[in-house]
């Protein structure tokens, strides 16, 4: 299924920074130590309001455009391999309305796997 990331939350990516995961995936056999893959993905700093909105979209690819046109991202929440990177409290502000009253804004740390995606191609 082609889903494409919401337009309406296309601009939770704009501050996204790119990285690369290095995700344990096996032992090798009798050696102890561990294998790595290499993931690519992108890391996003978001309002805990934010989060709640993506939410739902956890664990399902969804297409990119734009700037990230032709690439698929998947948020990662509760995937035991990329335990390290489940969403991590990202801080707080505190900050003063036009009226005067204090408020604190709450950040999530997000990442979301970065893949390409691949079209297919029609038989002719």
């Amino acid at each position: 299924m082609r889903r494409a990331w919401p337009a309406e939350l296309r601009s939770l990516l704009d501050d996204a920074e790119e990285v690369m995961l290095d995700v344990p995936v096996s032992e090798r056999a009798g050696r102890g130590r561990p294998l790595e893959a290499h993931r690519p993905a992108l890391r996003v700093r978001v309002t805990q309001e934010d989060y709640q909105r993506i939410w739902p979209l956890a664990e399902a690819r969804y297409r990119l455009d734009g700037k990230y046109a032709g690439k698929a991202v998947t948020l990662v929440t509760n995937n035991p391999h990329y335990h390290a990177w489940h969403p991590a409290d990202g801080g707080t502000v505190e900050a003063t309305s036009d009226s005067g009253a204090r408020y604190t804004i709450k950040y999530v740390v997000v990442h979301l796997l970065l893949d390409d995606v691949r079209e297919e191609a029609t038989a002719g």
